[in-house]
């Protein structure tokens, strides 16, 4: 590896060296050859592919579905003094049209783009023209129907390769099966299989699946014995807040997070943690995506996840540095069966996907022939309300339909207010000259932010109330009267998902719905879930059994997860039975009665079978029904 890229990870990341394999990727990646790195959560792949970006001519494009952690990214890139922007759902036409314009014609050296914004054709003739050195994608696993985690949106990828047939692929990813690899390199087009695998493995973590009848009680127990920060899982909004409050209420520090709260309210709760004032986070899976803490001791699964790989991701953000950490799976019979009953529940009739397409454009009021590019905020659970139909199979309606080419959805992510002035200095002045009302303000955005006549600029209308000494409806009011007068542009804060209408409203009726795609995506979740299934019941070692799922057959059993602790204890019992067992008829035959009334170790069911593995060894002998030690042996 050349020096140049050592130089730039020290100065840009400030670290040393690089993690195992990252070296080895970024040198392929520089070869041009399209890749495929498989490295655990927290594994570093970001700078698989910011590093050769930094190292080449011109613009790396990032795909990835999580806009929280895009943004992040994004930011981050921009606070360590490299140009970056992101485009996702949310944002309005002029928006895209001015970012698309720096990655052609500016410094910007990374452009971050939710998959679903390939649907437009006016995002794929302008990357025609970028001059771009990579595509990286993220959560690679998503653009397979094999994987736990099929996105819809990114089956629209292969184009990338179309518009820069010489540009390579990296793809990266902390979880996929070997049906998994295969599929991501087809479906991206390798020119020829290059995949980097680190070992799955986790050799650090104990791994524990219990059946437990007094889940909360066996909850607070785990956390007290094993101290440290931790995030328990549950399935749904309303327990975060339930299970917060009886970690309160039992002593321990606990917050709750969800992605229905408000971007600031989420971003107070993830600090506290991060910064260990809150001890324990209660969450659903929204939580954890991109978030890199290094001390966390235990996380624990109240509800059983749908997959392997989803549990394999979640568990493994405990431990990060290294030391011992614990993974644990609480279930009961209960929470197998609602698993089970989700499944089904997860794959609706044709007829049902039809009629939640129709509710759709009823609710967004899309006439007939209209509809094409419109995008809303769409709040899901008020249109389940609203239409009194079922929540899961709406939830997967909706994927199919995306998948189908109906509509593109996005995350829920806060999108904060976006403002932009659209004449000039010179009027701009001509303006405050004017209409004295407006000066403050008008000073007090040209003051914090630089570019605002080039771009839209993110702003925060409570900071300007402060420095004003005015409230915020104010603030907002006289926005609003700058965008009357055609002065400014202004986009209001939103948290809510994005729904996308991709083609004009048609007769519900006819409505294409690709029938044998459900089917085999069915397939694939019923085995994904009997997966996980046979990982909680019939696993002899649950680190094994979990590099077993992701092809890695000749690993040996972890001895720290409950399985191994108990076979060594029953080893060990054993060994000490049959020394006691020794010691007893050396001293003298015993009947078996005797024998196993002597033996202080045990039930009777373990003395007898060791007595027995001792007999089938010729270590004992009877005679005339009394049992002596065979010393002859």
């Amino acid at each position: 590896m050349s020096l140049d890229s050592i130089s730039i990870l020290k100065q840009y990341w400030g670290h040393d060296g690089f993690r195992p394999l990252q070296e080895e990727i970024i040198q392929s990646v520089l070869e041009k050859r399209d890749t495929l790195a498989l490295l655990p959560t927290g594994g570093g792949k970001s700078i698989c592919f910011q590093i050769p970006a930094m190292m080449l001519p011109g613009i790396c494009i990032v795909v990835t579905p999580l806009i929280a952690l895009m943004k992040d990214q994004v930011q981050h890139l921009k606070d360590i003094g490299i140009q970056a922007v992101a485009i996702y759902s949310g944002l309005k036409p002029r928006e895209v049209d001015i970012i698309l314009d720096n990655c052609i014609f500016g410094q910007i050296k990374f452009l971050y783009l939710s998959p679903e914004r390939l649907y437009s054709e006016l995002v794929q003739e302008r990357i025609k023209h970028m001059p771009v050195n990579l595509f990286a994608i993220d959560e690679a696993h998503c653009i397979s129907q094999w994987g736990y985690d099929f996105r819809p949106p990114y089956l629209q990828l292969g184009k990338l390769k179309e518009l820069h047939p010489d540009v390579p692929f990296l793809a990266l990813t902390a979880t996929a099966t070997t049906a998994v690899i295969a599929d991501i390199q087809d479906k991206l087009q390798f020119k020829q299989n290059n995949v980097f695998v680190k070992s799955f493995l986790r050799d650090n973590l104990g791994y524990m699946a219990l059946e437990e009848e007094n889940k909360a009680g066996r909850m607070i127990r785990i956390i007290q014995k094993l101290g440290g920060s931790g995030v328990v899982y549950v399935r749904n909004r309303r327990e975060t807040q339930e299970v917060a409050r009886y970690l309160v209420n039992n002593g321990i520090s606990a917050d709750f997070y969800h992605a229905g709260l408000l971007g600031k309210e989420r971003d107070s709760k993830q600090e506290a943690w991060m910064q260990n004032r809150t001890r324990v986070i209660v969450a659903t899976n929204a939580f954890g995506m991109g978030i890199d803490k290094p001390d966390v001791r235990f996380v624990i699964h109240l509800d059983i996840p749908e997959s392997l790989e989803a549990y394999y991701q979640e568990a493994g953000r405990a431990g990060r540095d290294g030391k011992k950490a614990f993974p644990v799976l609480l279930y009961q019979q209960g929470d197998k069966d609602r698993l089970l009953k989700n499944v089904k529940l997860s794959f609706p009739s044709v007829a049902f996907i039809q009629q939640v397409y129709h509710h759709l454009c009823n609710h967004f009021q899309i006439p007939y022939g209209a509809g094409e590019g419109l995008t809303f905020d769409f709040d899901v659970v008020a249109f389940i309300k609203k239409y009194k139909i079922e929540t899961i199979p709406t939830l997967s309606a909706l994927k199919f339909l995306e998948k189908d080419g109906w509509l593109a959805l996005s995350e829920a992510v806060f999108i904060p207010s976006r403002f932009k002035f659209e004449i000039n200095h010179q009027e701009l002045y001509k303006i405050q000259v004017q209409y004295e009302r407006y000066d403050k303000l008008i000073k007090a955005i040209l003051r914090s932010y630089g570019g605002v006549f080039d771009d839209y600029i993110t702003i925060n209308e409570y900071e300007f109330a402060k420095k004003l000494v005015v409230s915020y409806e104010q603030i907002v009011s006289l926005i609003h009267a700058l965008v009357q007068m055609e002065i400014a542009s202004y986009i209001p804060p939103t948290d809510a998902p994005q729904l996308s209408f991709l083609q004009d409203r048609v007769d519900y009726k006819n409505l294409y719905v690709d029938h044998v795609f459900i089917r085999e995506r069915q397939q694939v979740k019923i085995a994904q879930v009997e997966a996980m299934l046979n990982y909680i019941e019939h696993s002899t070692c649950r680190s094994q059994s979990l590099l077993h799922y992701f092809g890695e057959q000749n690993s040996l059993f972890c001895q720290v997860c409950d399985l191994c602790l108990i076979r060594n204890h029953k080893v060990m019992m054993h060994h000490n039975i049959k020394l006691e067992i020794e010691r007893i008829l050396l001293s003298k035959p015993q009947t078996i009665q005797d024998l196993i009334g002597q033996i202080s170790l045990g039930d009777d069911e373990i003395k007898l079978g060791v007595v027995r593995s001792l007999i089938d060894n010729h270590k004992i002998r009877i005679v005339e029904d009394l049992y002596f030690w065979n010393t002859k042996i």
